[in-house]
């Protein structure tokens, strides 16, 4: 599968119900935030997942994040996921089964020899977590000795310091609660979720 087109942040949403999720949604349609994860451990994660990609699977790049099993990667799959997420390590059989349907997989490392391991699996993307406690000049060390490499840094990104990593080299940043304010969420406060998008959109080069 193709990540030249991959959007560089992936909005993290976790714990929401279907109606805030797509009210976030609908409005990163034709922004530069082009990509949500929506994790297996919010509310009818699947279920969202599914109506959500069909509803803006055209406009914007739908994942599931959270995902640890082959039995939930298949499932999230069907439910039309393009892509999926893990903060640990994904075996091979999930990676296998992402490259079969053309998913891109992002699963998490944070060791170089993990971060070896999973792009040797046949990982898409592999997501430094988190990347926060690591700091951006990680992200350059480890590609000193292993040589340029897709990496998605995540926990501890927010609008203010994203820039800083992918200037250290970073090719994508997921960010959660480093976008919006958790309450212009729950509330669905559309005009607080517009102006978090907007700020986040002037901080990317």
């Amino acid at each position: 599968m193709d990540i030249k087109n991959f959007p560089k942040v992936t909005v993290i949403l976790r714990g929401y119900t279907y109606s805030q999720v797509r009210t976030v949604v609908k409005n990163l349609v034709g922004t530069k935030l082009q990509a949500v994860e929506i994790t297996m451990n919010s509310p009818d994660a699947v279920s969202t997942i599914e109506k959500i990609s069909r509803e803006f699977g055209g406009f914007i790049k739908v994942g599931a994040g959270t995902v640890m099993t082959y039995e939930q990667a298949k499932t999230v799959i069907e439910a039309g996921a393009a892509f999926i997420l893990s903060p640990t390590m994904l075996n091979k059989d999930i990676l296998n089964l992402c490259n079969e349907h053309e998913i891109i997989s992002v699963p998490g490392a944070f060791s170089p020899t993990e971060i070896k391991q999973s792009f040797d699996d046949g990982a898409s993307i592999v997501k430094i977590f988190p990347a926060g406690r690591l700091g951006s000049q990680y992200i350059t060390d480890i590609q000193a000795p292993l040589g340029k490499l897709p990496l998605m840094v995540v926990g501890g990104i927010n609008t203010e310091n994203v820039q800083e990593y992918f200037n250290g080299g970073a090719s994508f940043a997921g960010i959660a609660s480093g976008i919006f304010d958790k309450e212009d969420i729950l509330n669905e406060n559309e005009d607080g979720i517009i102006k978090s998008i907007i700020d986040m959109e002037a901080k990317l080069v």
